[in-house]
């Protein structure tokens, strides 16, 4: 039972710095994260309207504070399925996957960019309440010439 634990404890110390260097090693590039609304039939356009009072600015503090690089909105063009249906598609793309991950207090910058607190919880609920699904989604990229 003591060989096994002290190997335990060997195969760990040895472990823990090929594992510390593979993480530091991916931990610089981008993490994107697609986020999808499916909105309730005829709630599209008061969906975007909320979102871009709403949120979008916040997401833009977002990236002058330097948490994200880059954010933008797609919609489909045609339509699909009900089943697949989306109406919007968020992408962002984090500085890294520890940036994305990591908690942050929003609170303030929400005080800051609406004073008004009581109308921007109640629009917020409301930009929620119309929604039929929402999903989020990390992306990763798949490199193709890379060799198996």
């Amino acid at each position: 039972m003591t060989r096994r634990f002290l190997a335990a404890i060997l195969l760990a110390a040895i472990s823990f710095p090929l594992a510390a260097r593979a993480q530091s090693a991916t931990s610089d590039k981008p993490f994107v994260v697609e986020y999808y609304y499916k909105t309730k039939w005829g709630h599209a356009d008061e969906f975007l309207k909320l979102f871009k009072k709403n949120h979008y600015p916040l997401l833009k503090k977002e990236v002058e504070m330097g948490r994200m690089t880059k954010v933008w909105m797609d919609q489909p063009r045609y339509h699909t399925t009900e089943d697949g249906r989306w109406d919007f598609r968020v992408t962002i793309v984090f500085k890294n996957a520890a940036v994305a991950n990591e908690a942050i207090d929003e609170d303030p910058i929400k005080k800051q960019l609406w004073p008004d607190q009581e109308t921007y919880t109640r629009e917020e609920q409301r930009r929620f309440e119309i929604l039929d699904a929402h999903w989020d989604l990390p992306i990763k990229t798949v490199d193709l010439d890379a060799k198996p």
